[in-house]
Formats: structure tokens, sequence, C-alpha cells
């Protein structure tokens, strides 16, 4: 590798066709720019310059090594320009947070990119405990959780909450629910489907719910989108977050049961602690906080 002093000195040297001129550009004494000079010669074995009285030209080596430290010249004030730019549209963004979130956040982020041709956008459904792994080891940038996990690496704002909901068709009767009448229809399960019944089930049907694994199952859905799909056919019943209800096209033909205790998950934005986030990390973190709010 060129030493870099030697080779700005070089270059300086050719632009100003003089020792002593280059010594005052660089604030150096002339002895001092005929051994960096020197030293460079050494460095690549080859005469650099043919002196002829006080001038001198350059021989084909010296142009070429010339022509290298403008190139590098010019690369480091790229370089420079890219630190010191921080553009919102530039780059990539890795996010994670739940399925029901995610149907929300993703046509925002979509609107985000089609305006902005640079902006790379990863978005990843997946439990709570992957997000949180995801965003402390690197995998992840931003994390929507439903929790403060207090860890020392991670920064959590409060983003919201959302409604943990009970959901039937939109034409099942308006009496009261109970928990019999719910075993009547059947659940419609969901990787985070029996979690939700032990939080709501339990907080309103104390006397007769005895635990998510004793419940009469109908169905079983993995794809987040389609968990409201049977029930808005009539079939069972089901449990999930406001945000996979309003993200869910056929909204219309559910019916949100109004429960004597309501719950309530709250909504966590986390990122690694550490330097600022940049520009586009904070866009997108806006852009989450503002579809938290919204939620019902």
């Amino acid at each position: 590798m060129l030493n870099a002093t030697w080779l700005e000195t070089y270059v300086t040297l050719t632009e100003t066709g003089h020792f002593t001129r280059a010594a005052e550009r660089l604030n150096m004494t002339q002895p001092g720019v005929s051994q960096h000079l020197r030293k460079l010669e050494e460095q690549l074995g080859q005469s650099l310059i043919a002196q002829e009285g006080k001038s001198f030209t350059l021989t084909p080596a010296g142009e070429a090594v010339r022509d290298l430290g403008l190139s590098r010249r010019t690369e480091e004030r790229q370089l420079r320009d890219a630190i010191m730019t921080d553009d919102p549209d530039v780059g990539e963004v890795r996010i994670a947070c739940s399925g029901s979130f995610a149907q929300l956040l993703y046509p925002r982020l979509l609107a985000l990119m089609r305006d902005a041709p640079r902006l790379l956008i990863h978005l990843e459904a997946a439990p709570q405990d992957t997000v949180v792994s995801g965003i402390l080891d690197g995998r992840f940038d931003l994390g929507i959780v439903g929790q403060d996990t207090g860890h020392p690496r991670l920064n959590a704002q409060s983003i919201g909450h959302e409604e943990l909901c009970l959901i039937l068709p939109a034409d099942a009767a308006d009496e009261a629910v109970t928990f019999e009448s719910l075993e009547d229809r059947g659940f419609v399960a969901h990787p985070d489907g029996f979690a939700y019944a032990d939080d709501l089930l339990s907080l309103n049907f104390p006397e007769t719910f005895t635990g998510a694994d004793r419940l009469t199952v109908r169905t079983f859905v993995n794809q987040i989108g389609q968990i409201p799909s049977p029930v808005a056919k009539g079939i069972g019943y089901t449990l999930l977050p406001r945000s996979g209800i309003e993200a869910f096209s056929e909204c219309d033909r559910l019916k949100v049961v109004a429960l004597p205790h309501r719950r309530y998950h709250e909504l966590w934005s986390i990122i690694r602690r550490g330097p600022e986030p940049t520009a586009r990390l904070r866009t997108i973190m806006q852009v989450a906080h503002d579809v938290a709010g919204e939620i019902g």
C-alpha cells in the first residue's frame, strides 16, 4: 500500500509544479516535500520526476502515480460526502413485528418505497422473542413488540396500544356471549390464539374457562391474513388484536364483541442503543408510530 501522506504531497507537487509552492500549500518545509518524494520513489522503486534545473517533468511512472493520487482524492471526497449525507430515501431498513401489525404497516411502507426508488425495506412477521433477539444481534433495525423489554442494550419507545378482541360473525345475535356459546361455535385457532385465549377469556369467563388447552378447536389457520376468514363465513370465533381485524379485507363481515373486561396490549418500538438512528430509520419509526396511533 502506498503511503497516503507521501502520495498527497506528490500530487500537490505535480499540481504546483514547484517544490516551494507545494511546501507552502501543505504547510511544510521544502526539504520535507523532497523527503516525501524520495520515500515514495523508494517505495515504488521508480523515479517519478525528471528535474531540469529548477523545474521538472513527470516520468511515465510519475504520471501514473499522479493519476492514482487524483483518483484517491475523488474517492475520499465521495466517501466523505456519503458519510455526511444522511438521506431518508436511500439505504436499507429491516423491520420485524407481529403479523397483524405488519398488515397495517406494510401498505404505508410501500408508499414510501414507491416515492423513493433507492429505499430498501425488509419487513418480517415474527414472534416477540424473535423480534427482540433479531434486534440484539443486528438482523433487524427496528422491532415492534408488546412490551418494554427493559434490556440494557435496547432503546424502547411506547408508540400506542391496541385492544385484544373477541370476534364473531357480523350476523351473530346481540345476546350476551357466554363461554358455553363460544364452545358451541368452536375456536378458530392460530399460533398466537391460545395465548390470547388465556389472556382474554380467563379475564371475562373466570368461572367456566379452564385453559386454552381445553378449548374446542374448529379449525387452525397459520396465515395471519386468513385467520378471520372462517369467522366471516359464519364458522367459529377467534381472538385477534385490533390491527388484525382492521387489515382484513372483509372486516364488515365481523363483529367485535363488547366484553365486560377489555384487554389492551401495548405497542413499543425497539432499536439498538448506540449512534443516532439514520434518517431513513427515523422516518420509518414515525410511520410505525402513526400506524399504532390510528388503531381503533
